[in-house]
């Protein structure tokens, strides 16, 4: 195992090396002779990697200008959002499921140019009162919801957490829960991921669980020699009762990388107040607040822990919980305060991921016509002259032309 320190010591590296590629532009003209001396400005517009958080207050609050700053406050920020699609929400009724909100929610997403994933399809913990008793009709009612869910937003959220926890659905008492412990949890997560594939086969599918034990590697493991269709593995990261150590965290991210799919950390939580280490830490708290002496904690932790898992070549998402203070738990879990003014890790990861971690750059073409620079996976938009083109960068082929 590696030490903290050597770790951290080759971090900047590894993110040069995963997530950087060098590109050329070729500028000419519309015959296709180059045009030197051009003047060439580079803009990054989208991270390739995926800065995320839960989005579930957006358009919530009853205050026109807290929904306005939450949004630009998010948007600012973060490149995707996970959608809420718990099933005892989504479907209070049987045969009512309210599309209505979710789709306004992933249109205005789409708008702000932050990718969505919707979470989760199948949970133990979300089953509605109607919910049928019989497995059988349980298991059709199942495959519909999450066929039907997922052909409906095809093209508009495109990943999914398709089951959540399976490895401990079966101590639940109730139907989801008696149906993984009668078929076991490998067999329930196999067919829901080919439920969700069979409704859109280019979706990104992921199982994810916050019990990282042997227990999620054989579920994995038994998944992947059946051929089962997921393609990336979620690892839930709530640190309500302390927090990780990095010698922890690169060890999960060096122990799930040998599934060959992309890890997304996807419920990462980093408290700035007190711990809660009682018996009903895991039950809302309303004076749960946070502290001065919790923010810089939560600064200096966070900062790390992001940095570490935007070095390692596996991780391609992460995701936080939530947003604001006062969500889950009640916890003063939030990038930002319940007011919405952001706290310092809010500033500290905007320095990161639109300071350091960003592209943006101006060059002149050489004798040939071309500009060379290396840059942070993602999107962009190239100005020459009045001309404004958008392209991708990723790690394969670099070699960009735009006429004038």
């Amino acid at each position: 195992m590696q030490t903290e320190q050597e770790i951290f010591e080759s971090a900047d590296e590894r993110i040069k090396s995963n997530r950087m590629a060098d590109v050329t532009i070729k500028v000419t003209d519309p015959s296709g002779n180059p045009i030197s001396n051009a003047e060439v400005k580079i803009q990054q517009t989208k991270h390739a990697f995926l800065f995320g958080c839960n989005i579930f207050q957006l358009g919530q609050y009853k205050d026109d200008k807290m929904n306005e700053t939450y949004e630009s406050e998010f948007s600012a920020l973060l490149n995707y959002a996970t959608l809420p699609f718990y099933w005892s929400g989504f479907e209070r009724e049987k045969d009512k499921p309210n599309y209505e909100r979710l789709d306004w929610m992933a249109r205005r997403c789409q708008e702000l140019n932050i990718t969505t994933k919707g979470h989760p399809l199948v949970w133990h913990e979300t089953v509605p009162a109607w919910a049928p008793t019989d497995l059988t009709v349980l298991e059709d009612r199942l495959s519909n919801r999450v066929k039907d869910i997922v052909k409906h937003y095809a093209g508009l959220v495109d990943i999914w957490d398709v089951i959540n926890e399976a490895t401990v659905s079966a101590r639940f008492d109730n139907p989801v829960g008696r149906w993984v412990k009668k078929f076991g949890d490998d067999v329930c997560v196999g067919l829901a991921l080919d439920w969700a594939n069979s409704a859109n086969p280019k979706a990104t599918l992921l199982v994810n669980d916050f019990n990282i034990s042997p227990s999620y590697e054989k579920q994995l493991e038994k998944l992947k020699s059946a051929n089962k269709p997921f393609h990336a593995i979620g690892i839930q990261s709530h640190m309500h009762k302390g927090t990780w150590t990095f010698q922890r965290a690169w060890e999960v991210c060096e122990t799930y990388k040998r599934f060959g799919v992309p890890l997304h950390f996807t419920e990462l939580t980093v408290l700035s107040g007190h711990l809660k280490i009682d018996d009903d830490w895991h039950k809302y708290h309303q004076d749960w607040d946070s502290t001065t002496e919790g923010e810089k904690s939560q600064l200096e932790y966070v900062e790390k822990f992001y940095r570490l898992l935007f070095s390692h070549q596996a991780v391609s998402a992460i995701t936080w919980w939530d947003f604001m203070d006062g969500g889950w738990q009640g916890a003063p879990a939030g990038l930002v305060r319940k007011d919405l003014s952001p706290k310092p890790i809010y500033e500290k990861l905007m320095q990161m991921i639109k300071g350091e971690w960003w592209t943006q750059t101006t060059g002149r073409t050489d004798a040939n016509g071309e500009f060379s620079f290396c840059g942070f996976l993602g999107t962009y938009n190239v100005i020459v002259q009045d001309l404004s083109k958008s392209f991708t960068l990723s790690k394969d082929d670099n070699y960009w032309q735009v006429k004038v």
